[in-house]
């Protein structure tokens, strides 16, 4: 092997166990581990037939999901819901919340109540092991939780 191709392979070699070490060694604390990202999107849409047929031609899909209570699209790696309820919050500006993917939904509602969330909608199941729960935050903003099963 000649020493070009040997300082290649090393640097190489350093590059991937400076990630690799990077990856296992973050500072990063554990509860901002706890949250994945943003995985569903809910708008308040009281007029599903309508909300439905405009982002169906908005994104060029069906909904995987379609009920009188959800509409649900599946967009990339994430969801956008469609909920006609209007009693958690009105159609329109501020008529959304966000549900962030975690592994436990339980212990994270119970932690975010604890940080002085005020409960909107406890734990649920909401059909397939799909756990939910929405809470407010100090400053009047839907939170929501989703733990995929």
């Amino acid at each position: 092997m000649s020493r070009a191709v040997y300082l290649r392979f090393m640097r190489k070699l350093i590059l991937v166990s400076a990630c690799l070490v990077a990856a296992a060694c973050t500072s990063e604390p554990a509860a901002t581990r706890e949250f994945k990202g943003v995985k569903t999107v809910v708008y308040v849409t009281p007029d599903l037939d309508a909300g439905k047929a405009w982002y169906s031609s908005v994104f060029g899909i069906e909904p995987y999901f379609d009920e009188p209570f959800y509409v649900g699209f599946q967009v990339g790696d994430f969801e956008l819901g469609l909920d006609p309820d209007t009693a958690l919050a009105p159609p329109g500006r501020g008529g959304m919340w966000v549900y962030w993917e975690v592994d436990d939904a339980v212990a994270t509602y119970d932690r975010l109540t604890t940080l002085g969330a005020t409960e909107v909608a406890g734990v649920s199941d909401v059909g397939g092991g799909i756990l939910v729960g929405t809470v407010e935050d100090p400053f009047g903003n839907l939170f929501g939780i989703i733990q995929m099963p």
